[in-house]
């Protein structure tokens, strides 16, 4: 096994591997490419047009985003609500996966503003008559609320013991607030969609879609748990116990069972059945989404092979590229004709981008903080600095003598 080099600078751990290499090259040009949409508009980076102005940036970055960031909301429903204490053990991983995904949301919402200096408008201007005005206000206070939680982690490492307490005092008030904003935007997310009933497939199209998007968004929130938790025992030797896995991705597959029978019930009562069998692209695109994104998961988790770690593996991957797919399917295959769009050179680079910086703060934390069960590891350091900064303040006393 290779091991590769850890450097350390003023107290902070970074691991350099091959893999973090590229990634922080993907990041280079996702700045370029920044710079230039700044500087020249969309036409250079974007393949945007008046009649597709919705790209791969509101597709993926922001709708796939903030269904992918919903394990935060649903663990802390699931631990501080409902008082699944088991699930605890997930809990930080879950909030910082979480905050990661809606910073870099933001991020694709900043970048998707036509006249980006005007970002601060929403703040001063009540748009109370906008879905997306509510999407933007609740996504804004959620993010912040959960980077006030994770500066509770944050106090632990850096030894400003008054200021965790205080933290810690407030915390259980802040997890009650930030349970309310993402049930209001993930499901806002799908009403901006309501109005678009003559633009969208009749497959997509439905009066349940805010009831749909927030469903989804709660049930892939364990499996992109189990997906981080997986990555995080590659790189870092850390293991979830399987049965715990396996039952906070049943209470997740419960709520896709409930989400599948309502699509059946919405496609009975609309006689939409005919529309699934014609074979065009879209019917098709639907029957993927449905069988490999919904209906395979769901027997997958309800069987045995959910008892072996690649079988929940599997759930989890298929569940997550599932709702990935209806985030699309709802952008693109639903409004746009073949062909009519595809991202720029641009717009990929950007996306990549930002999901390479997330992953290499993802690690940057995760080494440095007590969030995947590393208390140990923590302590040390903390006891390092601790040494050091003892160090420097004799050698200044002396200095004074």
């Amino acid at each position: 096994m290779k091991v590769y080099k850890c450097f350390r600078i003023l107290g902070w751990d970074f691991t350099i591997t091959p893999t973090r290499f590229v990634l922080t090259g993907l990041v280079l040009l996702m700045v370029a490419a920044v710079l230039l949409r700044l500087l020249t508009g969309f036409q250079y980076v974007t393949n945007l047009t008046d009649e597709t102005p919705w790209g791969m940036w509101i597709a993926f970055d922001v709708m796939c985003g903030v269904a992918l960031a919903g394990g935060g909301y649903s663990t802390a429903l699931l631990v501080s609500m409902l008082r699944y204490k088991e699930f605890a053990v997930v809990g930080r991983g879950a909030l910082l996966t979480s905050l990661l995904g809606y910073i870099l949301v933001m991020a694709g919402l900043f970048l998707d503003i036509g006249q980006w200096f005007n970002f601060w408008r929403p703040f001063v201007s009540w748009g109370y008559t906008s879905v997306l005005f509510e999407v933007f206000w609740c996504i804004s206070i959620y993010t912040t609320i959960l980077s006030i939680e994770f500066f509770e982690i944050i106090t632990e490492r850096v030894l400003v013991k008054k200021l965790h307490k205080y933290i810690v005092k407030i915390l259980p008030i802040l997890i009650v607030i930030g349970l309310v904003f993402p049930v209001l935007h993930q499901s806002s997310l799908g009403g901006l969609f309501l109005i678009m009933k003559e633009k969208m497939f009749p497959l997509w199209w439905s009066e349940f879609l805010p009831i749909y998007f927030l469903m989804s968004s709660f049930f892939i929130g364990s499996a992109m748990v189990t997906v981080e938790t997986t990555l995080a025992k590659s790189a870092y030797g850390h293991e979830i116990p399987h049965n715990i896995m396996m039952k906070l991705n049943r209470i997740g597959a419960s709520i896709m069972g409930a989400y599948l029978l309502l699509k059946l019930y919405d496609l009975f009562e609309k006689h939409e059945w005919g529309y699934v069998f014609q074979g065009s692209l879209q019917s098709n695109m639907y029957c993927l989404e449905m069988v490999f994104g919904i209906i395979v998961p769901i027997m997958i988790i309800i069987s045995p092979l959910s008892k072996k770690r690649w079988g929940l593996l599997t759930y989890a991957w298929l569940t997550v590229l599932g709702v990935i797919l209806n985030r699309l399917n709802c952008v693109f295959t639903s409004m746009y004709e073949s062909g009519s769009y595809f991202p720029g050179i641009g717009e990929i680079i950007v996306s990549a981008g930002l999901i390479s910086m997330g992953v290499l703060i993802y690690c940057f934390l995760v080494e440095n903080f007590n969030i995947i069960g590393n208390e140990r590891a923590v302590q040390i350091k903390i006891d390092k600095d601790k040494d050091i900064k003892n160090l420097i303040w004799a050698l200044l006393r002396t200095k004074k003598r």
